[in-house]
């Protein structure tokens, strides 16, 4: 959503049928094998409508992008670009350099980045329930997990920029915002020494948007606080639920 609402801002426009389509981007996945094994499947297919129409781009964007890098350019030469999580703001200019020479990449992870400003366009939603993600990253390097090096280090969005965006969701007759991040309990934003921290934040969306259900993912034992408890106690629309990994 984040990457078509800045393509669409860019001249660009969503096609429902891939025939019509000159630029195909596959949004990816690290956590399991499987995921990257239907990727690369995926890419075969898109390469067969490349085979047609020699105009077309193909682009992997995401968690196995920023994994593999320019690694993938050797398992599928046809790939016109590869741009990591922290790269969407950058599509434009990618897409450019294409249009002049064969391939570009971009996995570069930018400690600051979280999208500010750009309210995502909510596509193919069942208009019930809409992800606002409210932390980027993780600092816990866990052995298992892949996510601090896919993701990138631990970040906080603007308060006011997740407030702007759950209020347009809210504006769209939807009726449920889940708050998602890796850890949401280690949302913290720091306003020029003015704390927000997850309850804080918590508290603000329950206070102003009443009407709305509202779950959040996921929540971290070692994190997790009595003031958040105590959030939820306060409002009825915040749900009596916790998923913890």
């Amino acid at each position: 959503e984040v990457m078509a609402t800045i393509l669409t801002e860019n001249g660009y426009v969503l096609s429902n049928q891939i025939d019509d389509a000159d630029l195909l981007l596959i949004n990816t996945c690290a956590i399991r094998d499987h995921a990257e094994q239907r990727v690369l499947g995926r890419l075969d297919l898109f390469n067969s409508y490349k085979k047609k129409n020699k105009q077309i781009k193909i682009g992997i964007t995401g968690c196995m992008a920023e994994r593999l890098k320019d690694s993938l350019f050797e398992k599928k030469p046809f790939i016109d670009f590869i741009a990591g999580p922290d790269a969407y703001r950058n599509l434009p200019n990618i897409l450019n350099t294409v249009e002049t020479r064969q391939r570009e990449i971009d996995t570069l992870l930018r400690k600051e980045e979280t999208y500010e400003g750009i309210i995502p366009t909510r596509y193919n939603s069942n208009r019930f329930s809409a992800f606002i993600s409210i932390t980027r990253g993780c600092d816990n390097m866990c052995a298992y997990c892949i996510v601090p090096f896919t993701r990138g280090r631990e970040r906080s969005r603007n308060p006011k920029d997740i407030l702007n965006e759950i209020e347009t969701v809210a504006n769209d007759n939807f009726k449920e915002v889940t708050l998602i991040g890796q850890n949401v309990d280690k949302y913290r934003f720091d306003n020029n020494g003015t704390i927000t921290g997850f309850p804080q934040l918590l508290d603000m969306v329950a206070e102003k948007f009443p009407h709305l259900r509202i779950p959040f993912s996921t929540s971290y034992p070692q994190d997790f606080t009595e003031e958040v408890v105590l959030v939820m106690k306060k409002h009825k629309n915040i749900c009596r639920y916790i998923h913890l990994p």
